[in-house]
């Protein structure tokens, strides 16, 4: 296995270096989940096409790149789209998005316990993979996209309707309008589950019968699980490809699925998080999907591994809890991670939301969200309901009037570049008594009766500050805001992190790595 802190840079020849093929893989998850209200695929394509297109523009490492093609299956499951890179080297990217907060998403992961059949085209032998990373690929090559949809075009009206074809088709047009030299080069890109996607459609389009200018085709997936058995694997690896690369972080537990899941039962080395008897179980009731396939990973001799050191990590994920080892292995493979290990710019965040005030009220409460990546864009709702009337002070500050509605809503803002994720700390509650959540403690760390500062929302005067199932015997209510409690015992049969709860006697607030406490120096 060739393992080195970056990846041996590309020779000349090849100008699709990693920053630039990440970058393209990491542009695929660019608005990937609908709006919360509601849209439909054909106005989610939309705001996903501006998005990708001002990224493009924006970024310096594929400025020169122009998106031509996109589609969205019907459940939004499975994204790819076509880029062009327009400096006359005839470069072609297709490019599939990997896993996205969807069901059917979570289904094509698990479904490895059945093999299917696939044959690439032509006189190839038919080869074994899993039925989800099938099902997968048949949305990418049956979803049908727009030809020449521009960005700013609505998604209804009484415009004319749009000419759509598959991958293929556009492949094969685009090839017929590129000048026959220099040889057309069309690199399949994915990450994650995209990676895994295009380990079949490169040799499905290595395979096609091209109707003019057949293009030279290359394969580079990051983080890609595995998509089918050995004969799979070698079949693969016995095609021309130019490039043709595997890039694994060597702490991300996805690539080993589905060859070698229980080996991330040992991780993580020193500052951790080391797995729990809970994880370990768990590793092994999602290895035990496989129902004794064995899944081979193409290249599996000679993957490009960065962070062989464990150097880079989330240093906010590093107790041993559930909780930490799970947000950890979210981490290392998340596309920002990859961009960063590979010296790529890191890509424009989406908008974040971080506060609410106040967090309860009726109907036309004015509420004050604050955040980052607020913009002209930006749309704001409170669960599933659109929110009508706000105003965009500034990057960082939106003034909302909340819509009618009913219990507990998550507010969220939706832009170009995708969806603030659900935070405790920004629920609305419809009614008198607040959400309870806590956003942070301080210290994290200390000994039995060491002084917390703890904050959040909800906070009442009679409320209990629970250190796992121990009770603090000291509460000052300083606020609905903050509260102090002095940490309660702790015995030898506790684990040392555990969760701080605060319980008003009607709700409780949930748990996550925000209010984790360590018992020790």
């Amino acid at each position: 296995m060739k393992t080195s802190d970056r990846p041996t840079p590309p020779t000349s020849s090849s100008p699709l270096t990693p920053q630039v093929t990440m970058t393209l893989a990491a542009l695929a998850a660019t608005a990937a989940t609908p709006r919360p209200s509601g849209e439909t695929v054909a106005e989610q394509t939309v705001r996903v096409r501006s998005g990708i297109e001002t990224q493009l523009a924006n970024s310096p490492v594929v400025a020169g790149w122009q998106l031509l093609w996109l589609a969205i299956s019907p459940d939004n499951a499975n994204l790819v789209y076509v880029a062009l890179n327009t400096d006359g080297s005839n470069q072609v990217a297709v490019v599939v998005r990997g896993t996205v907060d969807n069901p059917a998403d979570m289904l094509e992961d698990l479904d490895v316990g059945t093999l299917v059949t696939f044959t690439p085209a032509g006189g190839a032998e038919p080869l074994a993979v899993s039925a989800g990373a099938m099902a997968a690929f048949t949305q990418v090559t049956t979803a049908r996209g727009a030809v020449g949809l521009p960005a700013e075009a609505p998604a209804g009206g009484d415009g004319p309707i749009p000419l759509m074809a598959t991958l293929t088709e556009e492949l094969g047009t685009l090839l017929q309008n590129l000048p026959p030299s220099p040889q057309p080069a069309v690199c399949l890109i994915g990450h994650s589950l995209g990676g895994c996607v295009a380990t079949m459609l490169a040799p499905y389009l290595q395979a096609y019968d091209w109707p003019a200018n057949p293009p030279r085709l290359g394969l580079v997936t990051y983080a890609a699980p595995t998509a089918g058995l050995q004969g799979f694997a070698d079949y693969v690896d016995s095609l021309p490809w130019s490039p043709y690369e595997r890039h694994v972080n060597a702490y991300d537990l996805v690539p080993l699925a589905w060859s070698d899941l229980t080996a991330a039962m040992s991780w993580y080395p020193p500052p951790g998080p080391t797995a729990t008897d809970e994880v370990k179980a768990l590793l092994l009731t999602i290895d035990g999907f496989r129902k004794g396939n064995v899944y081979v990973q193409p290249a599996a001799n000679d993957p490009v591994t960065v962070n062989p050191n464990y150097q880079t990590h989330d240093p906010a994920l590093v107790n041993q809890t559930r909780a930490d080892f799970l947000g950890q292995v979210a981490y290392q493979h998340a596309n920002a991670t990859y961009l960063a290990l590979l010296d790529a710019p890191p890509l424009t965040a989406g908008p974040v939301v971080t506060g609410l005030s106040p967090t309860t009220g009726g109907d036309g409460t004015q509420v004050s969200l604050t955040g980052s990546g607020f913009d002209s864009y930006t749309a704001v709702d409170f669960g599933t309901v659109p929110c009508t009337d706000f105003t965009v002070d500034s990057a960082t500050a939106i003034t909302a009037y909340v819509p009618e509605g009913a219990g507990i809503a998550d507010v969220r803002v939706t832009n170009l570049l995708g969806t603030s994720p659900a935070i405790p700390a920004a629920r609305f509650a419809y009614g008198p008594t607040a959400p309870v959540a806590i956003t942070s403690i301080s210290p994290a760390r200390g000994r039995v009766d060491t002084k917390v500062t703890i904050k959040g929302t909800g906070f009442t005067r009679s409320a209990k500050v629970l250190f796992r199932n121990h009770a603090s015997a000291h509460v000052d209510h300083e606020s609905s805001t903050q509260l102090t409690a002095r940490a309660p015992r702790h015995l030898p049969t506790d684990p040392a992190t555990v969760d701080i709860v605060i319980d008003t006697g009607l709700a409780t607030s949930p748990r996550g790595p925000y209010d984790e406490f360590t018992y020790g120096d």
